[in-house]
């Protein structure tokens, strides 16, 4: 049946392409993770395409993936990134059957474009984050090539090999994509080798960092600060636990022997840069401090508290000259540089004015994990994470608001983020369905720099309760607060708001997390039976 042999063909066909683009991928890529494995692994084409997606990403985009997927967010782009690659792949196998040039042409098209975002890069170090991109686009090229020249052998060679479908070498074609496979397979697990080599001295150091004693220990949590009630989020969160919001797509693991801190810049009468020995070898200080993200939503759970271990940076400030705006300082913004390129910028007067501003060398206890910026990373309470919070700290340059603008800021967030008050119900969960009688209504509270003095609920559209607080552990903490109350069956509405230590009492005007974070009252639904 002509139709069916003409059908059968062109099957056979699109799957020959189709397993020829994803193994010229695939060798791609990994030919690719070696190089990078080789040079650097943050030049690796997923993870400079991914960051160049980010950088160039709405706000309003991130803020919705952010929502979305929350802290896999990263690898939900990584595989969407993936899986555009494969669709594309495809294309070009089945496009190379016919053109087999134009198919390889398109596949080195493509590490041009990994070559382009990797120089694009704030932390690109040159020509060699290009190398990956390039290396493996050409050995994905020539593999396209040969496997579909093999997809297309002459008709006599086909017939001399008996093959029932004209146009190809099936045993020649099958032998060359074996080959690929296991060639294109040995290079990725020689590059994941190089890659994690390379970051196994960051491990074995933080594995083997003691951390020195404060010069100025925490003072000691107050008795009374956790209540007792289930489901009700801890004073002090777990690192494990405690949540991670940023742009980098591969978590740095900085080399400590080479690491250093530079402070510079407008005000700076005496430039320094420093070892992690010279500022752990400084009077430490030890502080519970709890940290917001901007993105995070009313009710929302990017937030989290930890005792913090780490430097006065005042101090460090005062050491190099500088002045706040307020005692006739030149710079009104510290700008502080990641080494993944990252920019944050905060208000020196704010840095300066006496709250403990850190660069944190520990976390509850221990080094900084390195999802929350080990070596050290820098804390102002008061600031959202945007424009206080930089991780991987490797530079400090004193400037203005006039004069530059950093990551966020140029993506249409506030210069200045002051954290908002804020109350949060943690018990009972949204739709949850508890019995008729006595339950307890639970949750935190916070309004760093202001602590929290009043939290209140309300029943449906009842008069505003006053809850039991727990002790407070200092202005820069949250607050837990519980309220106990008689359940009656039906679909009840419950919500809170918070007062903060200046009388100030929390805005019911609901507003997004951009441009200078979400604010309006925390309410939940649930269903007495």
């Amino acid at each position: 049946m002509p139709g069916v042999s003409s059908f059968r063909s062109t099957l056979f066909r699109a799957v020959r392409g189709t397993l020829a683009g994803l193994l010229a991928a695939f060798t791609a890529l990994a030919v690719a993770e070696l190089v990078a494995g080789l040079v650097r692994p943050a030049a690796g084409p997923v993870t400079v395409v991914g960051g160049a997606v980010i950088d160039r990403t709405p706000a309003a985009v991130k803020d919705f993936a952010i929502r979305t997927f929350g802290e896999n967010d990263k690898a939900v782009l990584q595989l969407g990134i993936l899986v555009v690659l494969g669709l594309l792949a495809v294309a070009l196998g089945i496009l190379a059957l016919s053109y087999r040039r134009a198919g390889a042409a398109g596949v080195v098209l493509f590490g041009i474009v990994g070559a382009a975002a990797a120089l694009s890069r704030p932390d690109s170090i040159g020509i060699g984050d290009a190398l990956p991109s390039i290396a493996g686009a050409v050995a994905g090229a020539f593999a396209l090539y040969v496997l579909a020249s093999k997809a297309t052998s002459s008709p006599a060679q086909v017939g001399a090999e008996g093959d029932d479908d004209a146009g190809w070498n099936r045993r020649g074609f099958l032998a060359a994509a074996g080959v690929t496979a296991a060639a294109a397979a040995s290079a990725g697990a020689l590059g994941r080798f190089f890659t994690t080599r390379q970051g196994h001295g960051a491990v074995t150091f933080r594995k083997s960092l003691i951390l020195p004693k404060p010069a100025s220990p925490a003072p000691a949590v107050p008795v009374g600060v956790q209540l007792k009630v289930p489901g009700l989020t801890a004073f002090t969160t777990p690192n494990s636990d405690f949540y991670r919001v940023d742009t980098a797509l591969t978590v740095p693991k900085v080399d400590v022997g080479t690491w250093r801190l530079r402070i510079h810049g407008r005000g700076v009468t005496r430039p320094r840069t420093y070892t992690l020995d010279q500022l752990l070898a400084r009077p430490l200080i030890e502080r519970d401090i709890t940290l917001t993200c901007v993105s995070n939503e009313v009710g929302g759970p990017y937030i989290g508290n930890a005792r913090w271990l780490g430097v006065p940076l005042a101090d460090l400030l005062e050491e190099v000259g500088v002045r706040p705006p307020s005692k006739g300082g030149r710079a009104d913004q510290l700008v502080a540089r990641s080494v993944d390129g990252m920019t944050l910028g905060s208000p020196v007067e704010d840095v300066m004015d006496g709250r403990d501003a850190i660069l944190a060398v520990g976390m509850n206890g221990e080094p900084l994990p390195f999802d929350h910026g080990f070596p050290v990373r820098m804390l102002v309470p008061g600031l959202y994470g945007y424009v206080s919070a930089c991780k991987w700290i490797e530079d400090i340059e004193l400037t203005t608001f006039d004069a530059y603008d950093p990551y966020w800021v140029k993506r249409k967030w506030a210069r200045k983020a002051p954290i908002k008050t804020q109350a949060r119900i943690d018990t009972p969960k949204p739709f949850a369905r508890p019995a008729a009688g006595t339950i307890t209504i639970a949750g935190v509270a916070w309004a760093q720099r202001r602590g929290i003095a009043r939290v209140q609920i309300r029943i449906d559209n009842g008069p505003w309760q006053d809850t039991a607080l727990a002790a407070q552990a200092g202005v820069d903490t949250w607050r837990q607060w519980s309220y106990r109350c008689n359940a009656t069956p039906g679909g009840h509405n419950l919500t809170v708001r918070a007062t903060d230590g200046t009388g100030q009492v929390q805005t019911e005007q609901r507003t997004r997390t951009i441009p200078d974070g979400a604010s309006g009252w925390h309410s939940v639904f649930v269903t007495v039976i």
